[in-house]
């Protein structure tokens, strides 16, 4: 009896040495550049940029109609006070470029912590779905340079990620 049990366990050794490892992979590029959510973040930063942009350029102009308005009063001022105009006008622009890089800045720093984000889920997503569907490894392939040169078209499960990130995305949206 004893050497039965030895010798199942045994052949369930070998057995499970020969089978071969469940293997996937996604294309990052597609599966980040479709991915819903992305398409949403980029749509908001975009309407932030506008706006930031649309800002700074009235500010902008209504700095240069200052400017010129001080050029034309500055003809009838002495030298003294033509410096000190300038002056004055110098110290304005230089914290108006200061609050622009400030909130350039913001708008970065908002952008890339959004990104981070939405990479982590991407990521959480694929690795939730590989232990779901018994994968041994799920590669990740771009377009220049990646972990996959070539995979079987079988093995490429970026479109059915893709569909389950959309849909989860929609669900928690509602």
């Amino acid at each position: 009896m004893k050497k039965l049990i030895v010798l199942a366990v045994a052949a369930l050794g070998l057995y499970s040495c020969q089978q071969p490892a469940k293997i996937g992979f996604v294309d990052n590029t597609e599966l980040v550049n479709e991915y819903q959510e992305k398409k949403d973040l980029e749509e908001l930063m975009k309407g932030k940029i506008e706006k930031f942009q649309k800002k700074n350029d009235s500010i902008g102009r209504s700095f240069q109609m200052e400017v010129k308005d001080a050029q034309i009063k500055a003809a009838k001022m002495s030298k003294t006070k033509q410096d000190a105009l300038m002056t004055q006008l110098q110290q304005k622009q230089g914290m108006l470029q200061q609050q622009y890089q400030m909130e350039e800045k913001a708008i970065s720093s908002e952008s890339q912590t959004l990104n981070d984000s939405l990479l982590s889920t991407v990521k959480k997503f694929v690795e939730d779905y590989g232990k779901k569907n018994g994968y041994d490894y799920i590669l990740g392939k771009n377009e220049y340079i990646g972990t996959v040169y070539y995979g079987k078209e079988d093995n490429d499960i970026t479109k059915e990620i893709l569909e389950l990130l959309n849909k989860e995305y929609a669900d928690k949206k509602k």
